[in-house]
């Protein structure tokens, strides 16, 4: 098996299933059937996280990616039919203007719309090209003959449903991953690439490896709970930003030694770096300066443990985000020498 094309397979099919904060059980349904495929006898939270252990003895150490994403929920019900939203997770709203989404109701119904500032067209409205973009001043226009407030409630949307943005993925001939979500469904794949390694006898661990999937990391509490006991080291696997004075790109993988949060553990870090030069790995070294991880959320719960945060390198975080297969196999190479001995 070739585990980087597992992993981009993975990514795949992951951005792919709906699973805005709040809203995650159609994905994490999906990683549970794919550990059990794989041998592994994971394990549902009870906010909905998934964990999942590999093997191995000695000092445990938890993995940690996301795979809750941005989204909307429907904030009311205008006269014209029209939905008011508010957002799920932070972004700005014009990277989703003219995005197309998927309305989910409480009674499991789904439609179609497309989120619009009001007054889009151009050659009626002056200023549709300058004005300001907000909850206020935008709304989603359903896919459906709806003229008033009751004909959309009539088809069962209700304040408080939720909304999912078009991923729109595509996998280049080039190696390009395009995508809604690569933050953080890119590493998820990398993780279930270590359990494939793992499974197929590719990889020794030498030391007790557990890997967690969290539900409510983009809302700011996704690993303060569900995960071992006896962890005393946690990374998470999360996107490498991208952008101005930043070494990272979308082939690298990225360490971060600092986010808006304070700096990472500096053993965890330094050991991390020494993997990468050792490998001979396309890495990076960076400080993020708006940036969240797993891992605070750990910390401001009160977890006693060691941390470090690493990934492959994103362009455009929280829009339509473009990663590369270097960037997934040079995060898999590393995670995969830090936690074990990977054979041939």
């Amino acid at each position: 098996m070739n585990f980087v094309d597992y992993s981009v397979t993975q990514i795949l099919a992951l951005c792919r299933i709906p699973s805005p904060s709040g809203f995650t059980s159609m994905v994490t349904d999906y990683l549970v059937k794919e550990l059990q495929a794989l041998g592994f006898e994971p394990k549902k939270s009870n906010k909905g996280s998934i964990t999942a252990c590999l093997g191995g003895e000695g000092e445990a150490l938890v993995l940690a990616a996301h795979v809750d994403t941005l989204g909307l929920m429907v904030r009311s019900i205008k006269s014209s039919g029209r939905l008011r939203f508010t957002k799920i997770g932070g972004y700005p709203e014009n990277n989703i203007e003219n995005e197309n989404v998927t309305i989910h109701t409480r009674d499991g119904k789904t439609y179609g719309g497309t989120v619009y500032i009001n007054g889009p067209a151009a050659h009626v409205y002056r200023d549709s090209g300058t004005a300001k973009r907000d909850d206020s001043s935008m709304e989603i226009v359903l896919d459906e003959m709806v003229k008033t407030a009751e004909d959309t409630r009539k088809l069962g949307i209700s304040a408080g449903d939720f909304v999912s943005l078009d991923a729109r993925t595509i996998l280049t001939d080039s190696g390009f991953i395009k995508s809604r979500h690569l933050d953080d469904k890119a590493s998820a794949g990398v993780l279930l690439g270590l359990a494939s390694m793992v499974k197929e006898g590719k990889l020794e661990l030498k030391r007790k490896v557990t890997i967690l999937f969290t539900t409510y990391e983009e809302v700011g509490h996704g690993a303060s709970s569900g995960f071992p006991s006896d962890t005393v080291e946690m990374i998470s696997v999360d996107m490498g930003a991208v952008g101005e004075d930043l070494e990272t790109d979308e082939y690298k993988v990225s360490i971060c030694a600092k986010d808006s949060g304070g700096p990472y553990d500096y053993d965890v870090t330094t050991e991390l770096i020494r993997i990468a030069k050792e490998q001979k790995l396309d890495y990076a070294v960076d400080i993020y300066p708006f940036y969240g991880s797993d891992v605070e959320r750990a910390l401001a719960a009160g977890y006693d443990i060691k941390f470090g945060l690493i990934g492959p390198g994103v362009f455009a975080s929280h829009g339509y985000e473009r990663t590369h297969r270097k960037g997934v196999e040079n995060t898999l190479l590393l995670l995969s020498h830090y936690i074990g001995s990977p054979k041939d």
